[in-house]
């Protein structure tokens, strides 16, 4: 297995979280027969909360065993609990709420109403990651990364020349006068998310095609964060016929 980079066009938004819902489960019954349980992060966004709503949706949602997975957030908005901000709150409207996974394995990043500061919230979420690492491990084994990618090319909450993106240690940061509202949010490292053994990045429209582009052509990953993500195994674009624009072409790919 190579750890290349490859993108895979779909026609539209419903046919790419179509395909990508597919794909997940398909690629969970794999892991499920290989491992114990599963690790996931999940992603916000439009066509990150589409594909979990393609994967309820789908008749094959009910195969998995929903009790071996766990799932963690590639980062969240600081903001209080309900917020309709929080990527949590639209992931369990989506799919969380609707499938029998375990409470203690759906892994929230603190709200800010909770007691906590942002920097105690981002070192609480750390201290979880660890209680399921390996021995001497900071984090688990993610099988899947889900990712989107703004128009800025930033991936979680790590933004164009800000020094979240260029940090190189630990799990988790507090990320402040974010250039996207709201300004405060907690993300993971790209150390965190390089160790996935599958970075799956989803993303739709226009806006995003320059920055998947420049991303893929080699840029900076400071001035274009998504340009260093890559996993350990598969790192692959799931993206639209409009997305797709400026894509390098040897780095398109007919199939999984």
């Amino acid at each position: 297995m190579t750890n290349e980079r490859r993108v895979l066009i779909h026609a539209d938004k419903p046919a790419l979280t179509a395909s990508v819902a597919a794909r997940f489960l398909t690629k969970t019954v794999d892991l499920l027969d290989e491992f114990e349980v599963a690790h996931v992060v999940l992603t916000g966004g439009s066509v990150g909360i589409g594909v979990l709503e393609a994967i309820n949706a789908s008749s094959a949602r009910d195969t998995i065993d929903w009790s071996r997975m766990h799932f963690w957030w590639g980062d969240e908005r600081f903001v209080p609990a309900g917020d309709p901000e929080r990527n949590e709150g639209q992931a369990r409207a989506a799919l969380l709420d609707h499938i029998a996974v375990p409470a203690g394995n759906v892994h929230v990043m603190a709200a800010a109403d909770e007691g906590l500061d942002l920097d105690a919230a981002a070192v609480a979420y750390a201290d979880e990651l660890r209680r399921y690492a390996p021995e001497g491990g900071d984090w688990p084994r993610f099988d899947i990364t889900f990712l989107g990618v703004g128009p800025d090319g930033h991936v979680a909450s790590l933004f164009p020349d800000r020094g979240e993106v260029g940090a190189k240690d630990g799990a988790v940061l507090p990320v402040r006068d974010s250039p996207k509202p709201p300004p405060e949010r907690i993300t993971l490292t790209r150390g965190a998310l390089n160790s996935s053994d599958r970075v799956w990045l989803v993303l739709a429209g226009p806006d995003k095609a320059s920055a998947l582009g420049l991303g893929l052509a080699g840029a900076s990953f400071h001035e274009v964060p998504v340009a260093g993500i890559k996993g350990r195994k598969r790192t692959v674009f799931f993206v639209d016929q409009e997305a797709a624009a400026e894509v390098p072409e040897n780095l398109i790919s007919s199939s999984y």
